[in-house]
């Protein structure tokens, strides 16, 4: 999604603005719906103590993640908020927002890279399998279809192909 929205962002709104703001905007709520309220209180009451918990090593990155999570929320509705008055406003209102997505897309990418290359190793030295076997299914009650898993709310799968289908190519499927 954050790739897909870059490229958003860099192709721009076109001739078709009304698709592009749209677009957009689905995405976003889809990053507020998925990750913010669903995915990182997972990682936060479940996965990031056991791990800190087995590991103590790894707090500071934890420590780190559980920062970012706070202020996410906050990013992603400041990110809607600089979307909208760029739609409404108008052109002086882009650069704003253009480099507000860049600056969250790396912020999210580097969240990403965190929990990769130093959690998830390390939760798969020190979890026991009764353990995985319990966060699995808390993180399985909230399947992202952008995972290959589609979500037990028919709503999210509404959202996912909306925003597939109306993405201009090569992005989505929408008209280029």
């Amino acid at each position: 999604m954050l790739r897909s929205m870059t490229m958003m962002v860099e192709h721009g709104p076109g001739d078709n603005p009304e698709q592009f703001f749209d677009v957009l905007r689905a995405m976003l709520f889809y990053i507020d719906e998925f990750p913010e309220r669903l995915h990182h209180p997972k990682e936060s009451d479940l996965l990031f103590p056991r791990v800190v918990r087995a590991s103590p090593s790894v707090m500071a990155a934890v420590q780190k993640l559980e920062n970012d999570h706070i202020n996410g929320e906050k990013a992603v509705r400041e990110l809607q908020h600089l979307l909208l008055a760029w739609e409404l406003l108008g052109e002086p209102r882009r650069p704003a927002f253009v480099a507000e997505c860049n600056r969250y897309v790396k912020f999210y990418l580097e969240h990403m890279r965190l929990e990769e290359t130093v959690i998830l190793p390390e939760a798969e030295k020190v979890l026991t399998p009764a353990e995985w076997k319990e966060l699995d299914a808390a993180f399985e009650k909230n399947c992202d279809p952008l995972a290959g898993k589609y979500s037990p709310d028919p709503a999210y799968d509404r959202l996912f192909t909306r925003i597939v289908m109306r993405a201009p190519a090569p992005i989505g499927l929408g008209d280029a």
